[in-house]
């Protein structure tokens, strides 16, 4: 199928492109094939489907690069978790065991759907409840069924009984899925701290990874544990852009020079590292910045936390700019501010580089593959249209997404998503709830 974006204000996100304030977007089969002022007379262009984005903004879609999706049916459960250590006890310690393979399917289904809803496209799903190879097969068989660009980033669970097939089993995952929108990726922690050592990231889970050629994501990487942990893998030559580190809070100048030297690749959850308080709180972008480093965004734990990456960009956007005024209060000194721009880059294009796909998404660049959104810019939020990366950043939010593709497949059209039934999916994800918290009182 051959599309045609005519007219509208199109943010490529491609440093060489820039911007169009009145440009095309030509998309065939699964791939963008240009992106220019008048695209009418491209050869490509010849019997396409034309749709006419006069007032709106086509951007690329936001890539998340960290979600625990199977959590998604207890969303806001814990709205006002005390700490990570709560957190922890209630989610991992008394949910997570008692999660039926058919659970995983429904939450992770229902967090990729939320996902493309909000203009997320790429999401990778760092699912730490494999406790069976069945648990880790449905939260794949959700993706696919989605049609989402997902990461499975598979990891043993932190307690409860299961069948200790992780992360030997890693390699008939990537087997079954080493191509198309479903990838595979290993997911560990940084310590032992929480869950012993065999999750947490070294020698032997490294090698893992670099047999099979696939990338690592390490979470819980905060303070002066991580800091040493990484500063080891540093001299081990564990680190590198393949490797992402998640949070990255409370890091020693030393971690960060090592995580900078090596070009390892960071995910920050700005809301995450706020509301939930981890180490410092605050999420790293200065220090990241510092270190040579462009992070990506990611969602974290919907249990506690909002879905979508509006919320995240504008959190991120606020925090780094009041530290950054509060440090140069009653001094001289000119704080260093991050634009829209660098936020609205952290949520594509180097969430993208994050997950290993910069060279797929994350840009509208021809060659890539057309995951895009058309965004409503003469809605009441949005109207008028002043700036197109400021209204994206500061403005709208998921009721303005008209359409989404991913891979040229359309996911969202008329601002609806394509093919769900919701109503049947509140059935299935009311019905999966009450049965984990049922089995979770017994």
């Amino acid at each position: 199928m051959t599309m045609l974006f005519t007219g509208g204000h199109v943010v490529t996100m491609d440093p060489a492109l820039g911007d169009l304030p009145c440009g095309d977007v030509l998309v065939s089969g699964e791939h963008i094939v240009a992106v220019g002022s008048d695209l009418s007379n491209h050869p490509q262009a010849l019997g396409a489907e034309v749709i006419d984005t006069t007032g709106r903004i086509v951007s690329p879609g936001f890539v998340d690069t960290h979600r625990h999706a199977w959590q998604t049916q207890l969303r806001r459960s814990t709205p006002d978790v005390a700490d990570l250590g709560a957190y922890v006890m209630t989610a991992l310690a008394r949910i997570a065991p008692v999660y039926r393979a058919e659970d995983i399917y429904v939450g992770t289904r229902l967090a990729a759907l939320s996902a493309l809803d909000a203009g997320i496209t790429t999401m990778l799903d760092f699912s730490h409840n494999s406790r069976t190879a069945a648990h880790s097969d449905a939260a794949i068989r959700a993706l696919v069924d989605t049609g989402i660009r997902g990461i499975h980033a598979s990891m043993a669970p932190h307690f409860g009984d299961w069948d200790e097939q992780w992360p030997q089993d890693v390699e008939r995952l990537h087997a079954g899925h080493s191509s198309g929108l479903v990838t595979v990726r290993l997911a560990t922690l940084a310590t032992d701290e929480v869950a012993g050592p065999l999750p947490a990231y070294g020698p032997r889970l490294a090698a893992v990874a670099r047999d099979l050629g696939i990338g690592v994501s390490v979470d819980a990487v905060f303070g002066a544990p991580s800091s040493a942990a990484i500063l080891g893998w540093e001299r081990g030559g564990l680190l590198g852009p393949e490797v992402t580190l998640i949070h990255a809070t409370g890091l020693t100048s030393s971690a960060w020079r090592a995580i900078g030297d090596t070009g390892t690749t960071i995910s920050l959850a700005p809301t995450s590292e706020a509301q939930i308080g981890l180490e410092t709180a605050i999420p790293a972008v200065d220090e990241a910045l510092a270190a040579g480093v462009r992070p990506g965004l990611s969602i974290d734990v919907e249990v506690a936390l909002a879905s979508d990456m509006f919320t995240q960009m504008r959190a991120l956007h606020a925090i780094q700019r009041m530290r950054a005024a509060n440090a140069g209060y009653g001094a001289d000194a000119v704080p260093h501010r991050i634009t829209t721009r660098d936020v609205l880059d952290f949520a594509t294009l180097q969430g993208a580089r994050t997950n290993g796909l910069g060279s797929v998404t994350g840009s509208l660049t021809p060659g890539k593959q057309a995951d895009l959104l058309v965004v409503n810019a003469t809605d009441v939020n949005n109207m008028p249209l002043n700036d197109a990366v400021g209204t994206l950043v500061l403005g709208a939010d998921p009721r303005n997404i008209e359409t989404v593709l991913v891979a040229g497949q359309v996911r969202k059209s008329g601002g609806e998503l394509v093919g769900v039934d919701v109503a049947s999916l509140h059935e299935q994800v009311v019905a999966s709830r009450d049965a984990i918290l049922a089995a979770a009182a017994r």
